[in-house]
């Protein structure tokens, strides 16, 4: 199948991701830009899955300030080597993460994060609620556990979808990021400061 240039190039100018892969994602969607993004998103994701385990030493350290100077982020970003730590795509990574923070105010990193005894807690609190309305026993199992992921989608940094695009979550932004710098990329830690 022959690819149309322009096609390739709005796939590539979109996703920054390499020609020969924006090329091989084109011709398994048959031309579709929508569906080539998608396969592009997909391998990106398989990609951090294999890149996972490798160890990550090197990375920077940046900072948000708002503009009324009462609130401010700093995040830990980790990458594999120096040489991605000082790219372009890795800094800006790190800002919009920076923003995320700033804007949703997540608590927790990831997940695995959040004590069992928080959970525990929140768990406890959750099935009085659904008791107190009345609901059945299995009623008030898919409440509690609604009301839990909803907390975790909320405070967690890699669970919350993206401010930008929010059909996108923090760990869909940096599995691309991934995908497009060949490193592993984990977020260590943030603090955030605020008046």
């Amino acid at each position: 199948m022959e690819i149309n240039l322009e096609l390739l190039k709005q796939l590539r100018e979109e996703t920054s991701i390499s020609l020969g892969e924006c090329k091989k994602a084109l011709e398994e969607s048959a031309g579709d830009l929508e569906k080539a993004k998608e396969i592009l998103q997909k391998k990106g994701a398989a990609a951090a899955v294999k890149k996972a385990d490798r160890e990550t030493t090197a990375g920077i350290i940046d900072t948000y300030v708002h503009s009324n100077k009462r609130l401010g982020v700093m995040i830990q970003l980790a990458c594999e080597t120096d040489f991605v730590s000082r790219s372009d795509d890795f800094q800006l990574l790190a800002h919009e993460i920076c923003l995320q923070i700033a804007s949703m105010k997540p608590i927790y990193v990831k997940e695995e994060d959040i004590p069992t005894e928080e959970l525990e807690r929140l768990n406890n609190i959750f099935t009085e609620q659904a008791q107190a309305m009345g609901k059945s026993k299995e009623v008030a199992e898919g409440i509690v556990k609604g009301k839990l992921e909803k907390f975790k989608k909320e405070n967690c940094l890699m669970s919350q979808a993206w401010v930008k695009d929010d059909s996108k979550t923090i760990k869909d932004l940096i599995n691309e990021a991934i995908a497009k710098l060949g490193e592993n990329i984990l977020v260590k830690k943030f603090v955030i400061y605020e008046f």
